[in-house]
């Protein structure tokens, strides 16, 4: 029998792709912006801008999926509503039993009313250690870190990853290049990875989302990669043999081989139109060919998702149990960019034990 919902809930869960300003509550985007006096909602009414964000982002276009940004950035604006923000995101995530997540969001974003990029991250912090603390006595503990990420149409790359690095013992554990591929290949940035990789810092870069091989060609090749945000274009370089066998291109063997985690985002990629459907998602045949695949939600607010719910899609498209379910969440723990020790003791002291009661 298919595992539910409510099930599935129970599961512990470890998070890398989700964008702290993707995954607002609608009601605080309606209370920041009549707080700050952003006039450019669509509407003042919760429910109807739910289903407003929610429509936007079924777009079948990246470009088009990332315009309601606009919205949830420009309430972000004051280190109250940073803070705020932070905070609910650890709340919600634990309340649907993330016990590991890192949170992206690109801080140049944040400076529009006169913050400066120190600020923007200190509040950001805040609020994430704050809400791990009220996570704690809820009994819902949860650890959530920080990723930086710089746009990648801008040219504050350097800038940015010398911001992860300051912050680097404070919360912030990587670094990430975000927005539209297509025309703003990684090897733009190669600074600031070289920087990264100087200062032996961690980083993942989108890549093969709304682009094609060549930007996870680049972004391994080149710029060095240690994890790649959705990746789903790899399937690109996997040829279906008639046997039902299939062949790995040089690109994918690399991928595979380097045990190189992908970010997979499902409901995104369906609203982008990198996937046709769930069904047709290509996370089943790359956790077969036993690629080192995630399950992350990538913007909460923009699909309506959850990871209970990407991970409901998956075990309704593909038949998973918990077996699998544990080996994705596990993968994405042995991926995280805490320290190892950290990684382990997640893995060994709360995953392995939670998922032995589930599955009994």
């Amino acid at each position: 029998m298919s595992l539910t919902l409510d099930q599935i809930k129970q599961a512990p869960k470890a998070l890398l792709h989700d964008h702290l300003d993707g995954g607002l509550r609608p009601a605080t985007v309606v209370e920041l912006a009549e707080q700050s006096g952003y006039g450019d909602l669509p509407t003042m009414d919760v429910s109807e801008l739910a289903m407003w964000f929610r429509t936007q982002a079924h777009s079948g276009s990246l470009v088009r999926y990332l315009e309601p940004f606009a919205h949830t950035v420009g309430v972000m604006q004051t280190t109250d509503a940073l803070y705020r923000v932070a905070y609910e995101c650890v709340e919600d995530l634990a309340a649907d039993n993330v016990v590991y997540a890192e949170v992206r969001f690109a801080p140049e974003l944040h400076i529009t009313d006169g913050l400066v990029l120190d600020e923007v991250v200190d509040a950001v912090l805040a609020g994430f250690a704050d809400g791990e603390k009220a996570a704690a006595a809820a009994g819902q503990a949860a650890t959530v870190r920080c990723l930086v990420t710089a746009m990648r149409h801008a040219a504050r790359s350097r800038e940015i990853a010398e911001l992860a690095i300051r912050f680097r013992d404070r919360g912030v554990v990587g670094f990430d290049i975000a927005g539209a591929e297509a025309g703003y290949p990684p090897t733009r940035h190669l600074d600031a990875f070289e920087y990264m990789r100087g200062n032996n810092a961690r980083f993942t870069i989108h890549a093969g989302e709304a682009f094609g091989l060549p930007s996870i060609h680049e972004a391994i090749a080149y710029c060095g990669a240690d994890r790649l945000g959705h990746g789903v274009r790899i399937v690109d370089d996997i040829e279906a043999l008639p046997d039902g066998a299939f062949r790995l291109g040089r690109v994918a063997n690399i991928v595979r081989d380097k045990r190189i985690p992908l970010e997979m985002c499902p409901s995104s990629n369906v609203q982008t139109g990198a996937a046709a459907s769930i069904a047709e998602h290509p996370f089943d045949r790359l956790a077969r060919l036993r690629f080192r695949v995630t399950v992350n939600t990538d913007n909460r607010l923009m699909s309506d998702t959850t990871m209970t719910q990407e991970m409901a899609h998956l075990v309704d498209a593909f038949g998973y149990g918990w077996t699998d379910l544990q080996r994705f969440t596990i993968n994405a723990m042995k991926s995280a960019f805490i320290p190892f020790d950290e990684r382990l003791a997640i893995i060994d002291d709360i995953i392995k034990p939670r998922y032995a009661v589930l599955v009994g």
